[in-house]
C-alpha cells in the first residue's frame, strides 16, 4: 500500500439529522495533514505521537529511498536507501507542526547519525521529511534551536519528503499488540536510558 508522502485528508463527515428528522447540512470536514519523521525503530515512534491531542493516527513505513514497495527485510538488508519512518496524520486545528516537532526532537538522539540507540545502519538513521517550503522552515528552525543545546553537531537531517510505503502489517502498531516484548525491546536497546542522558528526566 503506498500512501502519500505529505497532504491532506478530508474524512467523509456524516450527515446529521434535525428533530424533526429533515437532513441537515453535513459540517465541513478538517482536512487532515501528515508529517513524516524517522527515529530508528519505527515501533518507539508511534507511542510518543498517539498520545498527542490532534493526532488521528501514525503509520510504520518506509521512505527516502528509491526502490518501489520495499519489504522490512529488504530494508533493514540495506541498500534500498530507505529509511524506517513514522508517517503521522493529524489535526493542523488541534495540533501544529511545531508541537510535532517538539515531541519528535524527544524521541531520538540528536547526535547520532549513524543509527539509534542499539540499531545501526542507514534504515535507522534520524530525519526529518518536509513536503513544503512552509514545513521546511519550521524544521530548520527548530533544528537550529536545538543545535544550540549541545555543543556537537546535530547529525538529523532534514530532507524533502519522498514516497512513503506504510510497512507490513505486523509492525503496526506494535507497541499495543505486543506490549511486553514492545517494553523489552526499549530497555534492552537502551533507548530510554539514553534519552534521559541526552534530554534529562
Amino acid at each position: 500500500m503506498i500512501l502519500g508522502a505529505c497532504g491532506a485528508t478530508a474524512p467523509q463527515a456524516p450527515a446529521s439529522s434535525t428533530q424533526r428528522g429533515a437532513t441537515a447540512p453535513a459540517p465541513t470536514p478538517t482536512l487532515l495533514a501528515t508529517a513524516i519523521f524517522a527515529g530508528g525503530c519505527f515501533w518507539c515512534m508511534e507511542k510518543p505521537f498517539d498520545q498527542l491531542s490532534g493526532v488521528v493516527a501514525t503509520i510504520s513505513g518506509y521512505t527516502g529511498g528509491d526502490l518501489a514497495n520495499p519489504s522490512y527485510e529488504q530494508v533493514s538488508g540495506g541498500g534500498t536507501g530507505h529509511y524506517e519512518a513514522v508517517q503521522i496524520m493529524y489535526d493542523p486545528e488541534r495540533i501544529s507542526y511545531q508541537e510535532l516537532l517538539r515531541t519528535y526532537w524527544r524521541q531520538v538522539d540528536p547526535l547520532d547519525g549513524k543509527g539509534q540507540f542499539c540499531d545501526r545502519g542507514d534504515s535507522y538513521r534520524p530525519a526529518i521529511f518536509v513536503a513544503n517550503l512552509a514545513e521546511e522552515k519550521a524544521a530548520q528552525a527548530s533544528l537550529a534551536e536545538i543545535a544550540k543545546l549541545f555543543e556537537r553537531p546535530v547529525a538529523v537531517q532534514v530532507l524533502p519528503a519522498k514516497v512513503f510505503y506504510a510497512a507490513e502489517d505486523y509492525h503496526q502498531n506494535f507497541y499495543q499488540k505486543n506490549p511486553l516484548r514492545y517494553a523489552y525491546y526499549r530497555s534492552g536497546c537502551g533507548r530510554d536510558a539514553r534519552l534521559r542522558a541526552v534530554w534529562g528526566p
